[in-house]
């Protein structure tokens, strides 16, 4: 019988031991600097780049750890350091899985290294779904793709938000309507390459947190691209839309479409940037009640304060171990069964808001000061609970996948 163990290798120890050193080294030194700018940190995923971290190499080697705990691990060590320069740094993945997971190995061989660039020019990519009338919904998407059979090119039109890279990526991956009777199942995925006449950003947004990420509105008009771009190539595309309309008409199984595949795949690495958020203002906090004194004690030496310091580690351990057996069982190909994703991206979202708001409560009026790191964690942890599904939507996927019906 195979061991069963939940201790990381040694190789995986050596990796997350140096990706620690760099997010205490670098990443951590420069995230109040960065927060307050409210720019995309280039000084910082250059130096990511150098060392090997923003890089195709380092991301397939955690990606492709048979033990499925590349990704978390790598996430929750960078989002340690800071949750708005990490994600400045991982951006990137996001249209990279977008491409794993709908493209082909041609188009995986040729578009993933351009997101990336080297270490003298870093380059980033976006993935485009959201729209100002279509988040959650996404089967209120407008953007459209329309096939001009004579030039072999798809023409883009429509408006994208909340887009991280949105405008200042190499690369954009956009999801649009192909055929909009489909609802969402008529969707699908289009490489824009690298200074493509009509896409432009839109408005760049000032956030509550995660402030060293580019966040921003992508807009698409008459955008041109060769047939080539279109992800998994047309003759996948024809044969899952009329497997989608005949489907639709037998009223038979759901079809998966491009964005939900995509956000699928990164719900436990979502969940391990929560996971990191969390332990940093949960270190933070142990380590203030440890050393602050009220009353002639150290404040840890009440029980209201130990008994949140108990409950926070417990929370945030329990929240790794949903986001590890969610990428265990990915990388193994078993089925979401259950939802694990969603559970692990649904727990770990909630667990670093709870936390970091508990962690500024310990700290008291510190806490609520830019002096001490809390401050930035707390408003960081809000977009957990947001993007990539909010936890409404976890909560609704749960429940259909429990239940088999269309709970609305």
């Amino acid at each position: 019988m195979a061991e069963f163990t939940m201790e990381l290798n040694d190789e995986q120890k050596e990796v997350r031991d140096w990706l620690h050193g760099f997010a205490a080294d670098v990443i951590r030194p420069a995230a109040a600097e960065w927060d307050e700018r409210e720019e995309t940190p280039w000084p910082v995923i250059q130096e990511a780049a150098k060392v090997g971290i923003y890089s195709l190499d380092f991301y397939a080697q955690q990606y492709f750890d048979p033990t499925g705990l590349g990704i978390p691990m790598a996430m929750e060590e960078l989002f340690w350091g800071d949750a708005g320069i990490a994600l400045s740094i991982v951006g990137t993945g996001l249209a990279a899985v977008g491409v794993l997971a709908n493209g082909t190995e041609e188009q995986i061989g040729t578009w993933i290294p351009q997101m990336y660039g080297d270490a003298n020019d870093v380059k980033v990519a976006a993935f485009c779904s959201s729209e100002p009338d279509a988040g959650s919904d996404v089967a209120s998407m407008r953007t459209k793709a329309v096939y001009d059979e004579a030039k072999d090119e798809w023409v883009l039109n429509g408006t994208k938000t909340w887009a991280t890279n949105g405008g200042i990526a190499n690369v954009h991956v956009v999801v649009a309507v192909v055929d909009p009777e489909l609802g969402s199942k008529g969707h699908a995925s289009f490489i824009v390459p690298p200074n493509t006449p009509g896409l432009s950003q839109g408005q760049k947004f000032k956030k509550h947190g995660i402030r060293a990420s580019h966040t921003a509105e992508v807009v698409l008009e008459d955008v041109r691209i060769p047939g080539s771009c279109l992800l998994g190539g047309k003759e996948k595309l024809d044969e899952r839309l009329a497997r989608a309309r005949e489907r639709a008409k037998q009223g038979g199984e759901r079809v998966k479409n491009a964005a939900m595949a995509t956000f699928e795949a990164s719900r436990p690495a979502v969940g391990a940037m929560a996971v990191g958020t969390a332990r940093a203002a949960y270190e933070v906090a142990l380590d203030y009640a440890k050393t602050r004194s009220q009353f002639g004690r150290p404040i840890i030496d009440n029980q209201g304060v130990a008994f949140q310091l108990a409950d926070m580690r417990t929370s945030i351990d329990a929240a790794r171990l949903l986001v590890w057996r969610a990428s265990w069982m990915a990388i193994n190909g078993k089925q979401f069964t259950a939802a694990e994703g969603s559970m692990s991206k649904l727990f770990a979202s909630e667990t670093a808001k709870k936390v970091t708001a508990q962690a500024v409560q310990i700290l008291g009026g510190n806490g609520y000061t830019r002096e001490y790191p809390v401050e930035r964690m707390h408003r960081d942890a809000a977009i957990y609970t947001i993007f990539e599904g909010t936890s409404e939507i976890q909560r609704l996927v749960i429940a259909r996948t429990l239940s088999g019906m269309p709970i609305r």
